[in-house]
């Protein structure tokens, strides 16, 4: 009996996905390995920001930008649970097209992000134990491979490993912010370095003020982003409703393990213009190291490489179940929905995101990163305003949670975090900015290949997804490729305007933010630099109008004309 119970094909769906039972427990653990496992990273914005404006920005950040995203994945996943998440919200409410940009967007942030940790996990290693570059490769790979063994063998026991690892981490922090209120206000060694000044230097203007926020908003953004993460396996779990129950009791959580060791560990260390995460930098473990002693220092590094281990570990099912979206909607590779017959895992779109990791984790943290800011935000802009859209689309009896307020309510939950977004992307720097521009291109130019290569929805239902035999794309797509073409032109003749005045292009102060190039301006022309950007920005901002204006004018020949 218990042989054919365990075969029995209604815990398999489409392709031999496997269907796992899940609790809310284990969902709460999984989300938060995907959006915190720790505060590592809000050490970067102490001494950008100052230590005041940091408190500030974290507890601001979450009702402006973690919050609302929590609110809307939570109400977008108890009407449509579904694997792919994010992606087939932005799919029903705005078509393939968007819904395709939507996916692709945040999956390649995803495989970006997940080589950050993996860097990461390699850097805190170095910290403790002395490393050859050898090592340091062998740590990274036995991370790479152990988490993707672990994802082959599916949710279930990704869920166990992120159980494990965020009691780690909450324990871990929580003795950080013990330790950090008992010795508040410090000994005699540290008193006179505490100091909760707003920002890190007295700010004379508007463009100190960006300047200054600048500094930590990006970090802060990036740490309270992943609630939709979980989205993308909703079709592997037998209960999809039991995600947005977890994801609105993780919000609170994640603040709490945000703000408190963070106001804790400034209170009582201080010493605000030395934290980081390289070298001999200040950080949480130094809080425990000194008033407890330095064995509390190595145990919080381990613990911090296990941090970089939870969310790598989640992030691989998250990322790999966007590609098996695209690919069961025939916009991507089909090789990326083949499932793994005894643990039902798209095993190809799992060893995808491995073997992404493997050749990237040897470049650069801020090489990595650099696109992945822009790539993020332009997908979370196409979540919100598909909850919109859907919100007057589907009947209100459909909803299983929906948030309290009418339409009102929401877009204004909504648009703040857009503005929020858009913000960002323009203060986070000129190299971050161009180098997201061009990692968002990539979107329209997959869809215009793999649409036209594989069918897309077409080869789904063609009734209700007709192809423009001209173009071999949807009806309507070139329209809407023009339409994103001058939304970019907008932005970008915007961002040629405002980068000079903000970055003080030309003067001495070009250059101080600490963006990615500050490792190699030394020796090099500072303004050689800043002139290769402003012209990347100049050739850009005329590609994308040229593109707008080509697509524009193929739409008049090419879409078939509205009946009046």
């Amino acid at each position: 009996m218990s042989e054919q119970r365990n075969s029995a094909p209604v815990n398999v769906g489409e392709h031999g996905l496997k269907k796992h039972d899940i609790k809310v427990s284990t969902v709460v653990f999984m989300i938060f390995c995907l959006v915190a496992a720790g505060c590592y990273g809000i050490e970067e914005m102490i001494p950008e920001c100052g230590p005041g404006l940091t408190i500030v920005m974290l507890c601001v950040l979450p009702f402006v930008w973690g919050l609302p995203f929590g609110l809307v994945a939570s109400e977008l996943g108890s009407v449509r649970p579904q694997e792919g998440g994010y992606y087939k919200w932005v799919q029903e409410a705005l078509g393939e097209f968007w819904g395709f940009q939507a996916g692709w967007w945040r999956t390649i942030s995803i495989y970006i992000d997940n080589t950050s940790y993996v860097i990461l996990a390699g850097g805190y290693a170095a910290t403790v134990w002395d490393m050859t570059w050898g090592m340091e490769f062998a740590l990274k790979f036995a991370m790479i491979l152990i988490f993707t063994l672990i994802n082959i063998r599916g949710v279930k026991d990704v869920g166990i490993a992120s159980t494990i690892l965020s009691i780690l981490v909450m324990v871990a922090f929580a003795v950080v912010a013990v330790c950090g209120f008992i010795n508040w206000g410090g000994d005699a060694e540290t008193a006179s370095t505490i100091s909760f000044q707003m920002t890190a230097e007295p700010a004379e203007g508007l463009s100190d003020w960006f300047f200054y926020i600048a500094g930590g908003i990006s970090i802060g953004m990036w740490m309270y982003s992943g609630y939709e993460s979980m989205s993308t396996i909703a079709g592997e779990v037998s209960n999809p409703q039991v995600i947005p129950k977890g994801t609105l009791i993780t919000i609170p959580l994640i603040m709490a393990v945000y703000i408190l060791p963070t106001t804790a560990g400034l209170g009582s260390l201080g010493n605000w213009e030395n934290w980081g995460t390289e070298g001999d930098a200040v950080g949480y473990a130094t809080v425990v190291s000194h008033f407890w002693g330095p064995a509390f220092g190595v145990i919080f590094a381990i613990v911090a490489i296990l941090a970089q281990c939870s969310i790598y570990n989640t992030y691989i099912a998250s990322g790999s179940r966007g590609f098996f979206a695209l690919a069961d909607d025939f916009l991507a590779p089909p090789v990326m929905v083949k499932c793994d017959k005894k643990h039902g895992v798209p095993y190809v779109a799992v060893l995808s995101v491995g073997i992404f990791n493997l050749i990237f984790c040897m470049f650069p943290f801020g090489f990595i990163i650099i696109l992945d800011v822009a790539l993020l935000m332009a997908s979370y802009i196409l979540v919100y305003i598909s909850a919109m859209v859907l919100r007057r689309r589907i009947p209100r009896e459909e909803y299983v949670f929906r948030i309290p307020g009418g339409n009102g309510l929401l877009a204004a939950i909504c648009i703040v975090p857009i503005c929020v977004a858009l913000f960002a992307n323009f203060v986070n720097g000129s190299d971050y900015y161009l180098g997201g521009m061009i990692g968002i291109i990539t979107g329209p130019i997959l869809y215009f290949i793999w649409r036209r290569r594989y069918g897309g929805l077409t080869k789904k239902d063609p009734v209700n997804f007709p192809k423009n035999e001209k173009t071999g794309l949807a009806v309507g797509d070139t329209k809407k490729i023009a339409f994103l073409f001058l939304v970019m032109t907008i932005m970008n003749g915007i961002a040629l305007l405002f980068e000079p005045w903000y970055e003080g292009w030309g003067t001495e102060d070009a250059w101080e933010s600490g963006d990615y190039f500050d490792g190699i301006l030394e020796g090099s022309n500072v303004d050689t630099i800043v002139g290769t950007i402003q012209i990347g920005l100049a050739i850009l901002t005329v590609v994308c109008a040229v593109a707008c204006i080509v697509f524009f004018i193929l739409s008049k020949s090419v879409e078939p004309k509205k009946e009046k």
